[in-house]
């Protein structure tokens, strides 16, 4: 009998997340023990830009220190899952029966936005990984679509995750930190907004989170929150979000994330 996996969106923040989780990353923990042991992750990561839906087959992926300039002990991480070349071929599998290209890549590891979230949540890296690539330049629709092929490997006992953050701007956050100011209001106001549209289940507003003042402020660029768009269309039709955290980290980044039931 097939066991359906929840679909989840889960925060990375900065690469210190590592180090200091927080409530952030306790919540993470609390909500594996409703997720049973699924056969694998697929994660989806801005951090992975691809102009096509590339899989990563590696079976150890490194892991990825995409980052400088940030706390030595953190270039000293692993996270030594290994892969599945066999959920890999489904994953490929899965875009193609839906009409998308699928590339394969056998040497590509985990970036921090793939094994800082799972280091939280899978702390013994016990569970096989298999990162997907993002695609900025083809936006939220497309980041929908890519979900859309991926819901049937939710019935098969695999997890679909989108690692992202509901804001991201990175301009913002080196002023914050300079001037030592306070949060600015389009944060708390944007992740309101997509908890709104989440729950009222308002795919089409989401998708033109564009259109909102706001959201053009929180995401300068789309790759950090096509995850998001990626596990809503993952859940399917009927599933229903359900934040399992929201809290702000460096004043600037939103933290929210959901679980699709």
């Amino acid at each position: 009998m097939s066991t359906r996996r929840s679909v989840l969106f889960v925060p990375h923040g900065s690469p210190m997340f590592a180090l200091h989780p927080g409530a952030a990353g306790a919540a993470m923990r609390q909500i594996v023990p409703q997720l049973g042991t699924p056969r694998a992750v697929v994660v989806v990561s801005p951090h992975w830009d691809t102009v096509v839906p590339t899989v990563g087959f590696a079976t150890r992926p490194s892991t990825i220190h995409d980052f400088g300039g940030f706390d030595p002990r953190l270039y000293e991480m692993q996270y030594p899952a290994t892969g599945c070349p066999e959920v890999a071929a489904q994953v490929v599998t899965a875009l193609q029966n839906a009409g998308l290209p699928a590339l394969q890549d056998a040497q590509r590891g985990l970036d921090h936005g793939a094994w800082i979230p799972l280091r939280q949540m899978f702390p013994d890296a016990d569970i096989p990984v298999v990162p997907l690539s993002v695609q900025s330049q083809l936006g939220p629709a497309h980041a929908y679509r890519v979900g859309q092929a991926l819901a049937a490997l939710a019935a098969q006992n695999i997890l679909v995750m989108g690692s992202g953050n509901i804001t991201h701007n990175l301009r913002d956050l080196m002023v914050v930190r300079m001037q030592g100011g306070a949060t600015p209001d389009y944060v708390q106001g944007f992740a309101d907004w997509i908890h709104t549209h989440m729950v009222e289940r308002d795919v089409p507003g989401l998708l033109a989170y564009r259109q909102q003042t706001a959201g053009q402020r929180a995401h300068p660029t789309d790759e950090h929150l096509l995850p998001l768009f990626t596990a809503l269309g993952a859940a399917g039709a009927n599933a229903q979000p359900e934040a399992f955290f929201r809290g702000i980290s460096d004043h600037v980044i939103a933290m929210d994330g959901y679980t699709f039931h």
